[in-house]
Order: structure tokens, then sequence, then C-alpha cells
């Protein structure tokens, strides 16, 4: 076949017309821009890094072992009156005194070391906090009250944010406090409506108050922060995505559009991921392996939280449904080995973490720089105050409407009062990136001093409060007053809650549960149908093999104490 001559003109225009579509298709479909790669650093770099980072842990490691022993010596000495985040706050403090002194004496340089790190608390510290909160919430309380929890802890908490946020705006446009804006305003006020209520927590437990106020407080506290920490988000997304040129009435919807999707979507998740948990380890029995079941309890722990924060959810808010889901399913498909070693790990790595944070807290009065300004600190306290008081007592007016138990008006005075700040405030204002540096510099400070003045002066107080307005009878409060206790550390390890260790047969549990006629609502469609589709029921023979297992293992230990046999034949043999 002959080739056809194409005359150079032609060749020239079709040349020049490809590459006109190439280009115009170019700016058409831009290519995808490659995702930067990170600098590997090698060498002398890599090594001053490894020193840098061995030198933190073992600082961190120090700061928690000295805690530790001070946690030990209140319990040792029976110093029951005062609460362990006072005290470790309080040592925290005279750390970073000592370090202070030593760095101006150019003994040693610490500085790097003592820097807490915001990232660290909210990928490592914070999440065992919160899921161990849900893990060991008393179930049966919280979901009685939980109309009233959620909206304590949701519009409660909205409400306090705006309540401060509002009055910090207003009165730097009148030139009365230093001046931020609406964002920046709004921003402070979520992250210090945070409220860590732990003293209070011990308070009432040591003094047997009712369980509904009880339970009240610590519902609020647990969903509050997470309320808080996703509010502080949003209003972050605003500042990011520079809101200047768009109404106020916009602004708001778009502020209710992001947290409605990161509260009920994170909420979504943790829930669907607790009960995925709770079919895979109903399916799959992993009982007689107890170090495979505890993995993946941990997996699924831990997961939820990667998840919810690589699509840009609440990975704090997932967790801790999660953790409720996983309280309330998951752990009765477990072996009761790994029941026990799941609640000590859990409330072992949470207290680790709460201890390692308010040591720190202590200790950034010293290791920060600070902006102080009288004016700002002081009217921020009364919006705090102010705040509070306007969430506590028009909510619990409102929610007597619709219960049968009534929140008394002492009960209301007392929520207000131990509304304490603590860890999350702190670690939240540090990471706000707000501009210029002297802003976050007095959001800082403003909160450090806000966090210890509840905890230090609020929480110490709250103790004499109630013995003054007499929230108890006085009988109750003359047979506890040789027992009162408010070591957190202590009642923790000491029990063990029987609610996480019953194990019932289809028939025990029908005849708990199913059969009862006051169970309404949630309570009744859970003990019905929920409960028997995600947990497993056992036979006498698992029951059996339980009890087998756990008499093994007590067994060894105590012959492994005494080294020697453990028992008699008779024993042994009933063992077998």
């Amino acid at each position: 076949m002959a080739e056809v001559e194409v005359p150079n003109a032609t060749r020239d225009a079709l040349n020049t017309t490809l590459r006109a579509t190439l280009a115009v298709t170019t700016k058409l479909v831009a290519p995808t821009p490659a995702k930067p790669i990170l600098p590997v650093q090698t060498g002398v770099e890599a090594q001053q890094e490894e020193q840098s980072s061995g030198m933190t842990i073992f600082f961190s490691l120090l700061v928690l072992a000295i805690c530790i022993i001070l946690v030990h010596l209140l319990i040792k000495y029976r110093l029951h009156f005062l609460p362990e985040s006072v005290a470790v706050v309080s040592l925290g403090i005279l750390m970073g005194a000592f370090i202070k002194i030593i760095e101006s004496q150019k003994l040693a340089n610490w500085k790097e070391e003592e820097m807490f790190r915001p990232n660290m608390f909210f990928l490592l510290l914070l999440p065992p906090i919160i899921f161990e909160s849900g893990y060991s919430l008393h179930k049966g309380n919280f979901f009685q009250n939980i109309g009233s929890i959620t909206l304590f802890s949701v519009f409660g908490t909205a409400i306090s944010a705006f309540i401060v946020g509002g009055g910090i705006y207003f009165l730097g446009q009148a030139e009365v406090i230093y001046k931020l804006n609406m964002t920046d305003s709004f921003a402070f006020g979520s992250l210090i409506s945070a409220v860590d209520p732990v003293a209070t927590i011990a308070i009432f437990n040591a003094l047997n108050v009712d369980p509904v106020l009880n339970m009240l407080v610590f519902g609020e506290s647990i969903l509050n922060d997470a309320v808080s920490i996703v509010l502080t988000n949003t209003a972050e997304g605003l500042t990011r995505d520079n809101m200047s040129d768009v109404s106020g009435w916009q602004t708001f919807l778009q502020a209710l559009g992001y947290f409605l999707k990161m509260f009920f979507g994170s909420a979504a998740l943790g829930t669907l991921t607790g009960l995925i948990s709770a079919l895979v380890l109903k399916q799959i029995d992993l009982r007689k392996t107890p170090s495979l079941e505890f993995g993946m309890m941990i997996i699924f722990a831990y997961l939820p939280y990667g998840l919810a924060e690589g699509i840009s959810l609440s990975g704090i808010m997932a967790i801790l449904f999660s953790g409720i889901v996983m309280s309330h399913y998951t752990h009765h498909n477990l072996s009761p080995v790994t029941q026990i070693l799941m609640q000590q790990t859990l409330r072992t790595v949470a207290f680790m973490c709460e201890t390692c944070v308010f040591a720190f807290l202590g200790m950034s009065i010293f290791s920060f720089p600070h902006k102080f300004e009288m004016s700002f600190v002081i009217w921020c306290i009364v919006l705090v105050l102010l705040g509070r008081a306007v969430n506590i007592f028009p909510l619990s007016y409102l929610i007597n409407f619709f219960r049968d138990h009534k929140i008394t008006p002492k009960m209301m005075f007392i929520m207000w009062f131990s509304g304490l700040r603590g860890a999350i405030p702190y670690a939240l204002s540090l990471h706000l990136g707000l501009e210029p540096i002297e802003k976050r510099q007095l959001i800082g400070t403003t909160t450090i001093i806000i966090v210890l003045f509840t905890i230090l002066l609020l929480g110490g107080g709250t103790m004499p409060l109630i013995r003054l307005i007499d929230i108890e009878d006085s009988k109750a409060r003359r047979r506890n007053k040789k027992d009162i206790n408010l070591s957190k550390t202590e009642k923790m390890g000491n029990t063990i809650e029987s609610e996480h260790l019953s194990e019932l047969t289809e028939e025990e549990y029908e005849a708990q549960y199913i059969k009862r006629q006051d169970l309404k609502g949630f309570m009744w469609l859970d003990a019905k149908y929920l409960n028997p589709f995600f947990t497993r029921r056992l036979t006498q023979e698992d029951l059996h093999h339980g009890r087998i297992q756990m008499k093994s293992l007590t067994n060894k230990w105590y012959e492994e104490v005494r080294q020697g046999p453990s028992g008699s034949e008779d024993d042994e043999q009933e063992l077998l």
C-alpha cells in the first residue's frame, strides 16, 4: 500500500492544533499534586532527635513516678481530705519552680522536656481517659437519666460557651478588656466550658449523696468534654475558612451544621464500632485465649478514634460512645479473666494519663511565656461562673417538669459549684492556632489561672459547702465523718464493679430482665431485643469453665508466692 505524502503546511497545522488541544485539556484536567514527602533525618540530625525524644520520655516517666509516690503517701498516711488532682497540681508547681531555679543557675536545661505538647495530649493521653470514663459508666443510672444528661451537656455547654464568648467579645468591643474577634471569643468560651469535677465526684461518693445527683454531674461532665471539644473545633474551622465576608446568620447556620455533623456523625461511628466489636467477639469465641481476646479489645478501643480523626470527625466523641457501647454489650462476651484485666488496665492507664496532665499543668506556670492581664482574668472568671449558673438553674427547672425525681435547689447549687475546669481546657488552649502570638499567650495564661482557681478553691471548698448546706441528713453525716475518702485511686483499686462481672444463663437473664414490668422505652427495647442479639448467653458449661479458669489463675499465683504446692489433693481434685 503506497504511503500518502502529507504536505509540510498541513503537517505543521496538525501539530499546532494538537498542541493547542493538549494545552486546553491540561488546563481543564489539572494533575493531582503529589503529597510532599517528609524529610528523613539522617546522621547527626537523627541522632540528636533520638536523644531529645529519649530525654522527653525519661522526664515524663520521672514526673509520673514522683506523682505515683505522692498518691501512695496520701493513701498510706490517710490524707483522704485532699483530692489527688489538687495534690498533683501542687506538686507540679513545686517541680516547675525547682526546674526554673536549676535553669537560672545554668546547671541544666530541661526547657524542651518540660514543655507540654498538645498533639501528645490529643493522640496519647486524652483517648484512654475518655474511653475509660465511658467504659466504667454505670449504665443503669446513665440511661435512666439520659435526657437530663444530654440537655445539660449539649445545650448547657452551648449556653455557657455563648455567654462566655459573647461576654468577652462585647467587653472587648467596649475596650474594657483585651479585644478579641467573634470567632476567637467563641473558641475561648467553648474550651473553657469543659468541666472536670473529679474532686466533686470523689466527695459525692464519700458522703453517699443522692445517686441521681451523682450521675447528673458525672454524666454531664463526660459528654460535656466531648461537646466542648467539638464546639472548639467548630470555632477553629470558622477561623480557618475566613468568614469575614459572610453575614452573621450564615456564619451561625454553617457553625450549627458543622457541629451537628461532628456530634451525630462521631457518635454514630463510635456506636457502630462498639456494636461491631460485640458481634465479632460473640461469633468468634476467644474466651479460651485471653491474650488474643484482650488484644482484640484494645484494637477496638482505639479504632474509632483513628477512623474518626482520619475522616474529619471528632475522635473523642467517637471513642466515648464506643466505650459506652462496648461496656454495655462487648464486655459481657469476654471471659472473666479478660473482664477483670480490661477494667484494671483501663483504670491504670487513665490514672497515669490524668496524673501526667495535671502534673504538666502545674509545671506550665514556669515553662511557658505568659501574658497576664488582670481585667481579662477577672472578667473571664465572672463570665465562667455566670455561664455555669445560666446553664444549670434554668435547665434544672425546665427538666423538673418532666422528671418524677426532682432536682432540688440544693442539688442545683452543688452542680453549679462543682463546675471545675481541668486538663481539657488547658490542652485546648495550647492547641489553638491564634495570631498574633500575644493573643495565644493571653488565652493560655488565662486558662491556666481559671483551671487552678477552680481546682484549688472550688474543688477544695466543695466538701465544706456540702456539710454547710446539709446535702445529706445529719445521721449519715456523723456516720461518714471518719470515713471521708477523696482518693479516687484507692476506691478504684479496691473494687471491681459487680455489673461488669455478671454472667447470666438464658434462663437467668429472662427471669431478671425480660419479665420485668417496670422497664420502659430504651431499657425495655434493650432487654427484649438488643442485649440478646449482641451478647452471648452462657450455658452451665461456660460458667463452669469460667470458674475453673479463675480458680486456676488464683492457685497458680498462690503456688508461686508460697514456692510450693498450692493446696491439698482435695483442692486439686476440686479444681479438675
